[in-house]
């Protein structure tokens, strides 16, 4: 009998356009779009091998799956998983690091040159017929930046951060790397170190970049905020609670920052009540930095040679 191989949740990874067979080759498959939480305990209970994006696995969860020996994350992040049950039950757990690392930076950029230009904002004015109306042959609607010449602060010089920082110094930008508290100083060529505050009040653009942990948890709150020139824009594509969120967006409404772009939200899917829904100058897009095709592929193919590695006794990308 084949060894039972369950994912709890194929649906953000998958739209449609992936082909699951290298891991049906590897047991008896079973793919979910997904899981409620009162759901998972029956759905595991024989399974072997599970795979989960965004459900969780607690103490209980181990518990109601006496033959589980490996867990896969679909993703890098592993906090929704009981590290600890997990060691406690012998079972492996497995990331996929830096899989969308060159995309997270791609749309970190699309993020920035939108505040920069607001291309759609502008697009949309055509097609509203502003342009057809101009007593000119130009026009726009905000204040245009050059980034040519600006500073950019990199809270995180991680693999995402540096792609960003390498694209910064092609354009022209000065690149300085902001450093967390309690952190060994970095040495990259052509970048300096600051402190936290020095680097946000020399700042044009923050790019946030760092992981969320207690020491970066709001790490956007009125004190630093209150440091930011009141032209600067900040770019957050790591996670939505790196910011306190009602704070950020009263900044906004007091023009304190310029503006705000971010592919995170402290709660996702969010309310309709969050404050930054409804912020002027502020750029929201639903957690798709990860979601190229070539990202996704690659997240699938590293999840399912994580599963045959283990399976022949060298597991890799082990977090717990």
């Amino acid at each position: 009998m084949s060894e039972k191989i369950v994912v709890l949740d194929a649906k953000p990874l998958d739209a449609g356009d992936l082909d699951w067979d290298a891991l049906r080759a590897l047991g008896d498959a079973t793919l979910f779009d997904d899981t409620d939480s009162g759901e998972v305990n029956a759905r595991i209970a024989d399974a072997q091998f599970i795979f989960t994006n965004k459900v969780k696995l607690s103490a209980d969860a181990f518990e109601a799956a006496p033959k589980l020996q490996m867990v896969g994350v679909l993703a890098t992040g592993f906090d929704i998983i009981d590290i600890e049950a997990a060691r406690e039950n012998n079972v492996t757990v497995c990331n996929v690091p830096s899989y969308s690392s060159n995309f997270t930076a791609q749309t970190t950029w699309a993020l920035l040159l939108e505040l920069a230009h607001h291309v759609g904002l502008h697009s949309q004015s055509v097609r509203d017929g502003e342009w057809q109306k101009a007593d000119a042959f130009s026009f726009w609607k905000t204040p245009l930046v050059e980034l040519d010449g600006k500073t950019l602060a990199v809270v995180g010089l991680g693999k995402i951060g540096s792609q960003v920082a390498r694209v910064a110094q092609a354009m022209g930008m000065k690149v300085i790397a902001a450093q967390l508290p309690g952190r060994e100083k970095g040495s990259e060529d052509g970048i300096e170190y600051l402190a936290l505050e020095d680097a946000f009040r020399r700042a044009d653009v923050i790019s946030l970049h760092c992981p969320f942990t207690d020491e970066t948890r709001e790490i956007i709150n009125q004190e630093t905020l209150g440091w930011m020139k009141p032209t600067a824009l900040l770019i957050n594509t790591s996670r939505g609670l790196l910011v306190d969120e009602a704070v950020l967006s009263r900044a906004l409404e007091n023009q304190q920052i310029a503006g705000y772009a971010a592919d995170v939200l402290s709660s996702e899917p969010p309310s309709n009540d969050n404050p930054l829904l409804s912020a002027p100058r502020c750029i929201i897009t639903p957690h798709f930095a990860w979601a190229s095709l070539e990202s996704r592929q690659r997240l699938q193919s590293v999840s399912i040679e994580n599963l045959r590695a283990f399976q022949n006794g060298e597991p890799q990308n082990v977090v717990g």
